[in-house]
């Protein structure tokens, strides 16, 4: 992705190893990160500012919980998976 999201996914490497955890570095693909963007502001604009955080981890929650269930992800089915909630919240939003 970037530097920023290089660095911060060794931290959380690094972390998880002081804790006695082993686990691989987390990586961002271009895609989800545009679909996790747009659903904060989705969310931050229809519902509640301070909601767009929160909504966005689940959003990372939920894609792990599918990829773990089906075993592997084709390449997009993550990102296509968060467009279809956040397409879903941005039709229910009432008109401005």
């Amino acid at each position: 992705m970037n530097e920023f999201f290089s660095s911060l996914a060794r931290r959380w490497g690094d972390a998880a190893r002081r804790r006695g955890a082993k686990i691989d570095d987390p990586t961002l693909d271009a895609d989800v990160a545009d679909e996790i963007l747009e659903l904060a502001r989705v969310v931050a604009h229809t519902k509640e500012r301070r909601f767009a955080p929160i909504a966005t981890f689940t959003a990372g929650v939920a894609a792990e919980r599918l990829r773990a269930s089906k075993g592997a992800l084709a390449p997009g089915a993550a990102a296509a998976y968060i467009r279809e909630v956040r397409e879903a919240l941005e039709h229910e939003a009432p008109a401005q």
